[in-house]
């Protein structure tokens, strides 16, 4: 554990699909759950087609939103032509955080995927004094990133950035 004081994060969560519903939005209700059962709050969730200029929008919104210190992104990452996420995400952020898919695919690699995780992308990055975080669409995904990663650091890591 970190010596760095447990705050609560204050996050966006968007699904990235031309296909989830409210009700049909595993992933994104996983990491709300996640986030809540970690202290940490879900201050908005929204299902964004996938289309760059939307993710975009939504993205430069909440940075300028002074109530989020953290983005969580689901889907979008994959390699066919709609998916544009990780394009985006790259597009705007000031500073990657490239551990993060480094060590996803990794731990995919490892304990679930084998070599398909090659072709999971996921990638993070700051803008000011936010982090973004943008991880594939499957629930397995997202229990991943979150239980591995995410939530191991994220306090850690608006803590650095608000130094």
């Amino acid at each position: 554990m970190h010596e760095v004081e447990e705050k609560s994060i204050r996050c966006f969560v968007a699904t990235i699909s031309d296909t989830r519903t409210v009700e049909t939005d595993k992933s994104g209700k996983l990491i709300r759950q996640y986030l809540e059962d970690n202290h940490h709050v879900c201050v908005t969730h929204q299902i964004i087609k996938d289309e760059e200029t939307l993710i975009k929008e939504a993205i430069e919104t909440q940075l300028k939103n002074n109530t989020i210190d953290a983005i969580l992104l689901t889907g979008g990452t994959g390699i066919s032509k709609r998916d544009v996420t990780i394009e985006v995400v790259q597009s705007i952020i000031e500073k990657e955080i490239q551990g993060f898919g480094e060590i996803f695919r990794m731990i995919s690699y490892l304990e679930d995927i084998g070599a398909r995780a090659i072709m999971s992308r996921a990638i993070a990055g700051t803008v000011g004094e936010k982090v973004i975080f943008a991880m594939p669409g499957s629930s397995g995904a997202v229990k991943l990133a979150m239980e591995k990663i995410i939530l191991q650091e994220l306090s850690h890591i608006v803590h650095e950035l608000h130094k």
